[in-house]
């Protein structure tokens, strides 16, 4: 596991964006997990600036999102499908066939998680993937106490999740209480992985994260067994870091 920390938000994203952008360059057919909320917009501009300047071309790239609310469609502007169009898919030379999201409005949504599994099995699998971490250390939307072994699902949202996205919406009735998942086996399943984290709030699931036990109870935690993570977290979210952990690695600038 290697730890990058940042001294902005900005410079997280610009960090994370260079790992994606390397892939690609290295790889142009690379399949892409990506994630959502306010987390990694800076690294999904950062990539469009890219593209824009230096024509890093997304035309071979194939994306598969981590998750979507049941029961809103790709039209609602809440929604991770709208959310993910507006932020990035439609600044770059993506094909639209090559993007990928659960469907929040599936009737089934067993058959939905076997499904998107198929799909990304299609695939050869995700190469490269980003995420965000929750207050509580969730990943994707694998709550707390979600097994290991579960691969996309549904799951309902804890009352810590839905508050946090509250900020979204108008209030937090608005929140949905279900969501369709990628699991953490199939996180785990990704060749490499980007866990990106800012702000004093992440602090306490960081530190779940790296430093504490593997268990369902932290979610995140199970990164540490992953053979290929970065890490990347501004000084407020590594603040409860231990000193030799926070010297592992500091960006180059801020």
């Amino acid at each position: 596991m290697r730890l990058i920390i940042t001294n902005s938000y900005e410079q997280m994203g610009f960090e994370a964006a260079n790992i994606v952008a390397g892939q690609i360059y290295l790889k142009p057919d690379s399949v892409l997990g990506l994630a959502t909320g306010s987390t990694p917009v800076s690294m999904y501009e950062r990539l469009v600036a890219v593209h824009r300047t230096v024509g890093l071309d997304f035309s071979e790239v194939t994306t598969f999102n981590l998750d979507e609310y049941i029961g809103m469609g790709s039209d609602n502007p809440q929604s991770y499908h709208y959310f993910m169009q507006d932020k990035f898919f439609r600044h770059i030379n993506i094909k639209p066939e090559n993007v990928h999201l659960p469907d929040g409005m599936a009737e089934d949504m067993e058959a939905e998680g076997e499904r998107y599994e198929k799909l990304i099995a299609a695939k050869g699998g995700i190469d490269l993937q980003v995420l965000g971490i929750g207050q509580n250390a969730h990943i994707g939307f694998n709550e707390p106490d979600v097994k290991f072994a579960a691969t996309t699902h549904k799951v309902e949202l804890d009352e810590e999740t839905i508050m946090a996205n509250s900020r979204f919406f108008n209030h937090a009735d608005e929140v949905p209480r279900y969501a369709i998942s990628m699991g953490i086996k199939t996180i785990m399943m990704a060749g490499h992985v980007i866990l990106l984290a800012n702000g004093r709030n992440k602090a306490k699931a960081v530190y779940k994260a790296l430093c504490g036990d593997v268990t369902p109870e932290a979610p995140a935690s199970i990164l540490q067994l992953h053979r290929d993570v970065v890490v990347i977290v501004d000084r407020e979210a590594a603040e409860m870091l231990p000193s030799e952990i926070r010297g592992v690695t500091i960006a180059r600038k801020g």
